[in-house]
């Protein structure tokens, strides 16, 4: 679908070609990868109306500062990246947001929407196992140099790159993988792939440690579960899709005797022999990350707890010049001549795809897993149970009525859920929450297939089955 947008937005010379030539590399060979989907070739895959196809391309070139337009920011949501071919999926809707010419200019550019509160600045703290804080690389020699002066070790102290999250739940209890696990206020024995043989690897452990404030699957798991302080209770920053450092700060104390993660670490380190000092006050870990990331592409060097606190409009990068920047791309872009890279993606020769596909998801009452929203009474009463949207031709098909219980299958597993017709859905998809653990928990039959460049798992595209079924739902 976005190559066929693409394709309307350079046929009709929709495509700011100025800043084409200007400010990018490698927008002939996108170009040519978007000629092959029309908007009728593309609606006889992807089921969206061509006429709709072009009215979208209409409307984002409109608004655009190439044709006038007050501005036009694309999103994209987890599911654009959770398939097996997500990467490329992100890599064609950006080529779309440069080709209207829009990273750089007013109101306007390309970002994802996260799924936590805070999974933006996370990354920016370098919480991802091929990264550095500032977002290095931790192969990179003159990155491992800088932090390690930072931390006061050796380079060499640092680790290399780490396993993804997926392939990290599967080696763990086994001879190969870790043997003890401590996990923070996750739940992946609910929200992994292939939960079920996620659960017997969690089991399979020496040790497991869960980091919580609620029972969840995970912690039920666990040989020692501690209590740590919840968002109210502490202080810190989030930074939002727009690279804007927003303050937290404590709104209540926490109970007696419970810790921050922050000590939890500091006291775990300390048992480990660790020579470096760990930090537990929140603004001394911040400046701890100023220092870090300072020179990296998410530079913090020139922030601090106390500026923030002064002035909240602060967008990184803000190096120690204190100068923050408030749209990314205005001049040049982070490779060696400043022009953006573009990259020729194609959707290749795709066929049809499996007879029913099973697509996960949010709803509005629940988040995550739902380890705190179901106890939330007013929230669960809403929702109160998972359930699984299917097409009304379909469910004629498989015979299944509205209420129905049905259970969805894989070669995984079995999910049991309570039917609910609508023609809101594609006619071969299935779509079902992921807020429950049990028998109704969907990922008991996602697939922990990934994707090759992100690792990201490819929840929305699982081969199923579904019938109906005896019983109540778990």
């Amino acid at each position: 679908m976005l190559l066929s947008i693409l394709q309307v937005v350079f046929s009709l010379g929709l495509a700011d070609e100025h800043y084409l030539r200007t400010r990018t590399t490698g927008a002939d060979a996108v170009r040519a990868a978007a000629g092959y989907w029309w908007p009728e070739r593309a609606e006889g895959l992807c089921g969206v109306p061509a006429d709709e196809i072009r009215r979208a391309a209409a409307i984002l070139a409109a608004g655009s500062p190439a044709h006038g337009g007050h501005g036009t920011v694309i999103l994209t949501g987890r599911g654009v990246e959770q398939g097996i071919r997500g990467t490329d999926t992100v890599t064609a809707a950006i080529n779309l947001a440069l080709a209207l010419g829009l990273p750089g200019q007013p109101n306007s550019g390309y970002g994802p929407i996260t799924g936590q509160g805070n999974g933006q600045g996370g990354r920016e703290h370098g919480q991802k196992c091929d990264q550095l804080p500032g977002y290095r690389s931790i192969e990179d020699p003159a990155a491992r140099e800088h932090v390690a002066g930072v931390w006061g070790v050796d380079p060499s102290a640092l680790p290399g790159p780490g396993l993804p999250a997926v392939e990290l739940l599967s080696a763990i209890g086994t001879d190969q993988g870790p043997r003890a696990l401590l996990i923070h206020g996750s739940n992946p024995a609910v929200s992994a792939p292939d939960s079920q043989a996620v659960v017997e690897r969690l089991r399979a452990l020496e040790l497991l440690v869960v980091c919580d404030f609620v029972p969840s699957e995970t912690s039920q798991l666990a040989h020692v579960v501690l209590p740590v302080t919840q968002w109210a209770e502490e202080e810190g920053t989030v930074t939002s899709v727009e690279g804007r450092i927003l303050r937290r700060r404590q709104a209540v104390d926490p109970p007696p005797g419970v810790r921050s993660e922050l000590e939890i670490l500091a006291d775990l380190a300390g048992r480990l022999g660790s020579q470096v000092a760990f930090d537990t006050s929140a603004d001394a870990v911040f400046d701890e990350l100023a220092r870090a990331s300072a020179g990296g592409r998410a530079d913090y060097s020139g922030l601090s707890h106390a500026l923030l606190d002064e002035e909240s409009a602060q967008f990184w990068p803000v190096p120690a010049n204190g100068v923050s920047t408030p749209r990314l791309f205005a001049e040049r872009f982070a490779t060696t001549d400043g022009r953006a890279r573009m990259v020729a993606v194609d959707a290749g020769n795709p066929t049809t795809g499996p007879d029913i596909s099973l697509v996960t998801g949010r709803v509005l009452q629940h988040y995550q897993t739902g380890a705190q929203t179901r106890r939330v009474t007013v929230l669960d009463k809403a929702v109160p149970e998972p359930y699984v949207q299917v097409h009304p031709t379909l469910a004629q098909r498989l015979n299944i009525a509205e209420g129905d219980i049905v259970d969805v299958r894989s070669p995984r597993g079995t999910a049991r859920a309570r039917a609910r017709l609508s023609v809101n859905i594609r006619p071969d998809t299935l779509f079902m929450p992921f807020h429950w653990g049990g028998s109704g928990c969907v990922n008991r039959v996602t697939e922990d297939v990934c994707d090759p460049v992100s690792g990201m798992p490819a929840f929305k595209l699982t081969d199923v089955t579904v019938t109906p079924a005896l019983g109540q739902v778990c």
